[in-house]
């Protein structure tokens, strides 16, 4: 598996158990607000058709919904927020990647410079890392009741580019303008789709073991709970039995 797939793993584990269904609210609305700038219409928007599907998925009510897509669009009056990457380096030389909706951009950048060094870590310059991470649309797609054989030849059929294990999902990766095609027809295959999402995948990976895989996990939580981060991709490799392991602590 990729770090990517490991990281996917560990967040979609972190996001079943996580309470704070608030925080993750916040995270949702920000992002149907800022896709609806693109269009009101999710049938013409696929960013905006992800961002809902996503947020449907996580029980966000409809009204909340269709709220956010009147302020993007503006539709009703709302609180304009800029949409930032920012890189750096984690623990053991871990390159990460970070993807910020935010008010205040000057508060953003002082609050993840914060975070990078309290974990051991630094944020970076512009291009610093992002040349070691390419877009892509990834699936996760649980297992229970069914094989990677079948995933393979409904994705595949769908226009997906790799099928892969990521711990107990499926992980479906394709070009990002193809995301919602595969989920669609994952969807009528009647599988299960945990998650969707378009994100920056890493061509390569850094392997870390032991303290340094502990503390690089931590940086990633740390920033990945930051109110006006959206979402965190990060080169890391760990091996299955010690994410499991670090996961749980």
């Amino acid at each position: 598996m990729s770090g990517h797939s490991k990281w996917s793993s560990i967040k979609h584990k972190k996001a079943a158990k996580d309470a704070k269904r608030g925080k993750l609210f916040t995270k949702l609305i920000k992002e149907i607000t800022v896709a609806a700038r693109g269009g009101a219409d999710p049938n013409g928007n696929p960013r905006l058709r992800t961002a809902v599907l996503t947020a449907r998925a996580a029980s966000l009510p409809n009204d909340t919904i269709e709220r956010a897509i009147k302020k993007g669009s503006g539709q009703l009056e709302g609180q304009q927020f800029e949409e930032i990457d920012y890189e750096g380096y984690g623990p053991g030389g871990v390159a990460v990647m970070v993807r910020v909706l935010t008010d205040n951009r000057n508060r953003t950048v002082s609050e993840l410079r914060f975070l990078f060094g309290k974990h051991g870590g630094n944020l970076g310059e512009a291009n610093s890392v992002a040349w070691m991470f390419h877009k892509r649309g990834v699936i996760h797609v649980d297992k229970q009741g069914t094989d990677e054989d079948r995933v393979m030849e409904v994705a595949l059929e769908a226009g997906a580019e790799d099928v892969s294990e990521a711990g107990d999902l499926f992980e479906v990766t394709s070009a990002p303008d193809g995301l919602e095609a595969i989920r669609a027809g994952l969807e009528r295959a009647g599988l299960k789709v945990a998650s969707a999402e378009v994100t920056m995948v890493p061509s390569t990976t850094v392997h870390l073991t032991g303290a340094p895989a502990g503390a690089a996990l931590k940086l990633l939580e740390a920033i990945e709970d930051h109110d006006d981060v959206q979402s965190v991709s990060a080169n890391l490799d760990i091996d299955p039995a010690e994410l499991e392991k670090l996961s749980a602590a």
